[in-house]
This record gives structure tokens, C-alpha cells and sequence, in this order.
């Protein structure tokens, strides 16, 4: 922040929700947080298994993210989301 920072990011999105919540609570620019692969084959091989609802999942981390204070989210289900928003 002291050399003027544009955005902040945190990754792992996920695994540092409370990270997030902080960092956003301490900034005042935009918070972006970042879903790594890690998360995404988490829930990808879990759905392939059948253990879990794969849309549901999806869209609870991502709304998980948005919640815990992330104004962007960075995240392979980007354009499969946005098709399920709108």
C-alpha cells in the first residue's frame, strides 16, 4: 500500500477466507481474490465421484469468496458462472 497499490490479492480464495476478510477490512482499494487450481480439482474431482452437487459447490465457493470481502474473483469457472448469473 505504502508505494500505491491499484488492487490487493490473496491466494488461495478458499483456504484464506478469513485472510480476506481482514485484508479487506485493512484496504481501501479493490480486494481480489484468487481460486487456484488446487480448489478447482478439489471440487472437480469430487464431482466426478458423484459426492457432491458440482453447480452447487461451484457457485457456494465463489459466493463464499464474494462474502468473506473479495470485490473480484479469479477463478476457472469464470464464464461457466457468468452463464449460470445471467
Amino acid at each position: 500500500m505504502a508505494e500505491v497499490a491499484d488492487l490487493v490479492r490473496v491466494k488461495p480464495a478458499m483456504s484464506y477466507l478469513e485472510v480476506l476478510t481482514r485484508v479487506r477490512d485493512a484496504v481501501d482499494v479493490p480486494l481480489a481474490a484468487y481460486q487456484v487450481s488446487g480448489e478447482y480439482a478439489m471440487v472437480e474431482a469430487a464431482a466426478a465421484h458423484g459426492w457432491i452437487d458440482r453447480d452447487r459447490v461451484i457457485d457456494e465457493t465463489l459466493v463464499s469468496i464474494r462474502r468473506a470481502g473479495a470485490d473480484i474473483v479469479m477463478t476457472y469457472w469464470a464464464v461457466e458462472a457468468a452463464r449460470r448469473i445471467r
